[in-house]
């Protein structure tokens, strides 16, 4: 039983480092990366519908990602959906190519995604310290239950405390090493 919420508890934790790894990828560093659009959805007759399954997208260069689409009609639907979002660059289409140039980023806006990474972080470790907290109620429950023992609950409790801080530590490698990328000029 102790290990079933352990195991559960270790999996919830990594999920959280994956979810924030997902995250980083989407925030732009100043290099060319296919993830900057993974949260882009298109319009599609009506219907949202991701970017990826729309068209195939690639990175010919640094400073550029390549986007060719699989139904020209949809063309200026994804260009239109690439100008309302947040990622703040201008396509240029040729009927069926749409690039994306990337700009170098400006030092404010580093610092602003510095930020921005750090908050990202921060939602990480507390989705990891809720998972802590929600396993060791559970295991005050089972003692108070009487289907463990005070030892066992410590023993538990030691273990789901390192197993949080291991979490902690590799989220905060992430973090340092997405500040790099961004202020790397």
């Amino acid at each position: 039983m102790i290990r079933d919420l352990i195991s559960d508890g270790r999996r919830r934790m990594e999920s959280a480092e994956e979810a924030l790894r997902a995250e980083f990828n989407t925030v732009r560093t100043g290099r060319a990366s296919t993830g900057l659009l993974d949260r882009l959805h298109v319009d599609y007759y009506g219907t949202k519908t991701p970017l990826k399954q729309l068209a195939s997208l690639a990175t010919p260069d640094s400073r550029t990602i390549s986007i060719t689409v699989y139904d020209k009609g949809a063309v200026n639907s994804i260009v239109r959906a690439i100008q309302e979002s947040d990622l703040a660059l201008t396509p240029n289409s040729d009927g069926t190519v749409i690039r994306l140039h990337i700009p170098p980023l400006t030092a404010e806006r580093r610092k602003d995604l510095v930020k921005l990474v750090k908050n990202m972080a921060e939602d990480a470790r507390i989705a990891t310290r809720n998972v802590r907290r929600d396993i060791i109620q559970d295991l005050k429950e089972l003692k108070k239950e009487g289907e463990i023992s005070e030892d066992d609950e410590r023993r538990a409790e030691e273990e789901v405390q390192k197993l949080t801080n291991t979490s902690i530590e590799r989220i905060n490698e992430l973090l340092q090493h997405k500040e790099d990328e961004i202020l790397e000029i």
